[in-house]
């Protein structure tokens, strides 16, 4: 149990948890007390002294953002004395700050200008020395260190919640100003989130610079489209000019609680313009009737997916999705043990953890969101963060504390090793004791390469641990012994302190897991793709045989790693035709496609919530109100642990499906702003075995595909398995995504 502090606040009887400050209690009680340099999801930057109070029994001031309070302590934030203050502190800021609020970009949405009226701050006492500092480029993000007010929320946002630690304070007085941490050039993943903590114009978009004021953007809440993570944004729109059409100008996010990464920041231009063709609506109506199949991409909302279904029913189709029908088979598997339709974690469980395993992904660039959860829960929680993995992974390096690199193909063997370890004092029955009785240890060590004494290790680090969960990537759903894993890892939930997050690879996966029956793909004609390959392409990429809108063009809903019914809305209108609207030449009909949400299959958990009552936003004190998460379902708990197969052999040179920072499908590398970097990166060692040099071009064979890449050498890289970006090509997102490749130098 917390411990209970009572106090009170401007005479009002409060009363606080261990760890909490005098500011988080006021805010948490509708206590207003003026900030400038605090944000919510970090440590205290203590900068600003804007937070400073008054305590009973103490003299001077004290910073409320830092200080918890005592027993029986009062605690005024309003007084002549404050007042006097925080003007003076007001002035010092205004100190020679360029007066250029009218081309500023964060003119009308700037905390100096609010709290300059605020507290009314009509003249300047103070000056000092004007300073040439020129304006500098760093890529995605400009920083002007003549309006900087040096609060230091973008370097503790960088360290504590990104994990990038890129940028640091050089001190100097006057002249201090924020510069790249060991490096001329900023290296960073420029989620540009140092951006939205920046209470002025210092920090800002390059692509944005000087393109619109705050007030002329319209704002619509939304969900990004890029991955499962199901991060809040808002769409800025505006028209382009007098008579244009509606642009998107750039994405927000609300920084004391939430954080995007570089692709839901800059990657927002995949709209779709086009305009109703009715030859080509004719043309896919008669693809359909006589279709065998419709192919189909995760890059769905929940309506079109139930659409689809409802099409599959009337016309008697298959319908394929790869990536979802896995999906659907791991969490079918991992019920038959855990008795429950959903997996138990979320990011907000992972952000509170202080022990957490991860395998099955390349983490930090699969699922952005889920990076800086961990970063959170190493930086807060002290968390002790097992990677397990056959590649290192260098922009992890700040925030795991064990790295257990084990053999391509070997997770099966990983995971029964792990289970094997987090298990051996578990109340199992005798079938499931058996079972790792039964394990060949010595030859598992032996084919994973991960020793015995890497799991003593891990026990040892986790021995004090109380929040604890296993993260789950596409790398294990889309094995080959997908089903046994799944089984093991729900044992390691069922009977440890484990919640376990899966994490599928796009945006919707999960919600078409639940939505739609699938069937197993065929190589077969007459297939009708859906944003997918097929005989007849209805595409929202732009190329296909008929246009329909992207998702930042629809209203709809998704369903996010954190098993919440999250709504979009339409940042830019779409003049074509929709999948309602072929689904009303086929007597499927309703008005609007998101009639169709109240009516989302509740066997899964939906809830039968209309779309128009569905809220959208984040509380004062950052509570997601966002749609709402699923109803648990139980299962029948009748499956059996399997005996484990022979671990598979990965020799030659390897390649591994992996997308770069800010990339993550075809409709990313649509962006004007995403840089789109597209080589085979591997190390010495693999450029040695494939008898290639840094700057080849050369030819790339796996399974049936041969593909053309210019090769460049990655020191951050060990080993004889490089990285083989596919934002740029059509790859199923449900194979295995290291794949045994030949490599050929181009002459």
């Amino acid at each position: 149990m917390k411990k209970e502090i009572n106090f009170k606040i401007n005479g009002i009887s409060v009363v606080a948890s261990s760890g909490e400050t005098i500011l988080t209690v006021a805010r948490k009680n509708e206590i207003y007390i003026p900030t400038m340099c605090y944000i919510s999801k970090t440590t205290p930057c203590a900068s600003c002294r804007m937070c400073v109070v008054e305590a009973s029994g103490m003299d001077g001031f004290v910073l409320s953002c830092n200080t918890p309070p005592v027993e029986g302590v009062e605690i005024t934030t309003d007084s002549q004395a404050l007042n006097h203050e925080r003007v003076n502190i007001m002035k010092l800021y205004d100190v020679n700050h360029p007066l250029e609020c009218g081309v500023c970009d964060k003119s009308g949405d700037c905390d100096l200008q609010n709290k300059t009226l605020e507290f009314n701050v009509e003249r300047q006492n103070f000056s000092a020395r004007d300073q040439l500092r020129p304006i500098k480029h760093w890529g995605l993000i400009d920083y002007e260190a003549s309006l900087c007010i040096m609060c230091e929320k973008c370097v503790h946002v960088c360290n504590e919640v990104i994990g990038d630690d890129a940028i640091e304070v050089k001190f100097g007085g006057y002249n201090s100003i924020i510069i790249p941490k060991n490096s001329e050039a900023l290296d960073c993943t420029f989620c540009g989130e140092c951006i939205a903590v920046c209470p002025v114009g210092a920090l800002t978009s390059s692509g944005f610079r000087y393109r619109a004021n705050a007030w002329e953007l319209e704002r619509i809440p939304s969900t990004c489209a890029h991955c499962s993570a199901g991060c809040p944004l808002e769409y800025e729109t505006r028209h382009a000019s007098i008579n244009g059409e509606d642009e998107l100008y750039r994405v927000k996010n609300n920084f004391e609680f939430t954080s995007l990464c570089g692709a839901g920041r800059f990657g927002f231009d995949f709209e779709n313009r086009a305009s109703s063709d009715e030859v080509a609506f004719n043309k896919a109506i008669q693809a359909l009737r006589s279709a065998k199949a419709i192919r189909f991409s995760s890059m769905i909302t929940n309506e079109e997916a139930h659409i689809l279904e409802l099409l599959k029913a009337k016309l008697g189709v298959k319908l394929f999705n790869e990536d979802a029908r896995k999906f659907a088979s791991f969490m079918h598997s991992y019920s038959s043990i855990s008795g429950k339709l959903h997996h138990s974690g979320s990011l907000d469980a992972i952000k509170q953890s202080d022990a957490v395993v991860i395998i099955g992904s390349r983490i930090a660039t699969d699922n952005p969101g889920v990076r800086y959860a961990l970063t959170t829960a190493a930086k807060h929680n002290g968390a002790k963060i097992v990677y397990m993995h056959p590649m290192e992974d260098a922009l992890m390096q700040n925030v795991i504390t064990q790295m257990m690199k084990h053999e391509v193909g070997t997770e099966e063997g990983v995971i029964a090793l792990l289970a094997n370890s987090l298990l051996s004092e578990a109340s199992l029955d005798e079938d499931e004791r058996a079972f790792f009785d039964e394990l060949d240890l010595g030859y598992i060590y032996a084919e994973t390469n991960i020793g015995e004494e890497e799991f003593s290790q891990m026990m040892k680090s986790f021995a004090r641990a109380s929040k604890r969960t296993l993260i789950i990537g596409n790398d294990i759903i889309a094995h080959e012994r997908s089903s046994n894993i799944a089984k093991l890892a729900a044992l390691i939930e069922k009977y440890s302190d484990f919640s376990i997050v899966v994490v599928p690879r796009d945006v919707n996966t999960l919600g078409v897991s639940l939505i739609n029956s699938l069937d197993k793909d065929e190589d077969i004609s007459n297939v009708v793709g859906y944003n997918a390959k097929g005989d007849f392409l209805i595409s929202s990429l732009g190329s296909g045989d008929l246009a329909v809108a992207a998702l930042n063009q629809q209203e709809g809903t998704f369903v996010s790693i954190d098993n919440r019914v999250l709504p979009t809305n339409v940042a830019l209108a779409f003049d074509g035709y929709t999948l309602n609207d072929i689904a009303k030449a086929f007597d499927i009909v309703k008005d609007e496609t998101i009639d169709y949400t109240k009516e989302l299959n509740t066997n899964a958990g939906f809830k039968g919530i209309a779309f128009d009552d569905l809220e959208n936003f984040l509380a004062p004190l950052g509570e997601d109100n966002r749609g709402y998460i699923l109803d648990e379902v139980e299962c029948a708990s009748n499956g059996k642990i399997e005996e484990l197969d022979d671990m598979p052999e990965f020799n030659g040179t390897i390649i591994y499906q992996c997308d770069p920072v800010l990339q993550f499908n075809n409709y990313t590398a649509k962006t004007t702003q995403l840089p789109k970097e597209n080589f085979l990166r591997g190390s010495a060692q693999f450029a040695v075995a494939a008898k290639i040099n840094d700057g080849d071009k050369v030819e790339i064979s796996y399974g049936s595909t041969k593909i053309t890449r210019e090769f460049k050498l990655d020191n951050e890289l060990k080993g004889t398995v490089a990285l083989n970006p596919t934002f740029d090509i059509s790859v199923d997102a449900s194979r295995y995504r290291f794949e045994k490749s030949k490599i050929v130098r181009i002459v």
